[in-house]
């Protein structure tokens, strides 16, 4: 294998990307900015799935039917569905759906969307704020993401927030009912229970297996390339056809997978090894010791108030 390619000039551009890049710029550089989108789509996605699927999976064990039910169809819903799917209609839905840029929806002051995609204030070091304002033909200024991007990004989130859900509802019930008697029989409140009792234990089993959905997301991001995203699954396509060399390229693309999948799966071990910690102290030094609340709380230093 050669990869004294990498240093030649790749002859395409990117619709979107991070890095300024020229038509003379190397297939190493082009690489670069297939990773850079990859991750522009996949952690915001990993954030909005965290939180959607927290608050689905939490509703799910709600009191109120209304709110289970809707969980529930959320979950049973997206589950069944292949993800691909999911992408071509969230694409094809905002592109037939939404104006065009020229009737561009404004939501709120300095917010549009339409066709082209969103629309917001971004900084300029050299001017301040830039504000985007609806033109005769476009929407002019601020910072913009393409639709391309939006759909994936809303895809990856709310297909991932249905097994998050899940994950969240077992670790949830994972917890062992006299733990959540013995906060109640101290006085505190059930708010309080949830918080340093429920929630401390059941991210202890919540945490490994998240680490596994953060990982399928990060892989699925790939899937871009059926609606023209430009992360590095479609650069490679478009590289090893421009290149020639079709075995190298997918060891380049194949090598940064791996290497992304590592970084995450050391950051997922961090955060697991935190909450092993704050689990245990919540079972040993907190029931041994007494609770130490903010004054006002039903139970101060043990002791009922």
């Amino acid at each position: 294998m050669d990869f004294s390619f990498l240093t030649d000039p790749a002859g395409f551009g990117l619709g979107e990307s991070w890095l300024p890049l020229q038509p003379a710029a190397s297939y190493a550089l082009v690489f670069l900015a297939g990773v850079l989108n990859t991750l522009k789509v996949a952690l915001p996605a990993l954030l909005f799935s965290t939180v959607l699927g927290f608050a689905v999976g939490l509703g799910k064990l709600s009191v109120d039917p209304l709110v289970q039910r809707v969980c529930r169809v959320w979950v049973s819903a997206l589950r069944n569905v292949p993800l691909l799917l999911v992408l071509l209609a969230v694409y094809f839905a905002w592109v037939q759906l939404l104006p065009i840029a020229s009737q561009a929806w404004q939501p709120l002051p300095g917010l549009f969307v339409c066709k082209s995609g969103v629309f917001v204030p971004a900084w300029n070091f050299a001017g301040g704020w830039q504000i985007p304002v609806q033109g005769r033909f476009s929407v002019i200024g601020g910072w913009s993401t393409s639709p391309e991007f939006l759909a994936l990004c809303l895809a990856l989130s709310v297909y991932t927030s249905s097994f998050v859900a899940e994950i969240v509802q077992a670790g949830v019930q994972s917890v062992p009912h006299g733990m959540v008697q013995g906060g109640l029989s101290l006085g505190l409140t059930n708010r309080q229970v949830r918080r340093f009792v429920v929630l401390p234990l059941a991210m202890r089993l919540v945490v490994p297996p998240l680490s596994n959905q953060y990982l399928n997301l990060l892989k699925n991001a790939s899937l871009g390339v059926a609606v023209g995203y430009p992360e590095i699954v479609s650069v490679t396509n478009t590289a090893l056809n421009q290149s020639g060399q079709v075995l190298e390229c997918m060891v380049v693309v194949m090598a940064v997978y791996a290497c992304l999948s590592l970084l995450a799966s050391v950051a997922m071990q961090a955060i697991n090894f935190r909450f092993n910690l704050t689990s245990q102290a919540v079972k040993s030094r907190k029931f041994a010791h007494g609770w130490h609340f903010k004054k006002g709380s039903k139970a101060v230093n043990g002791e009922l108030s």
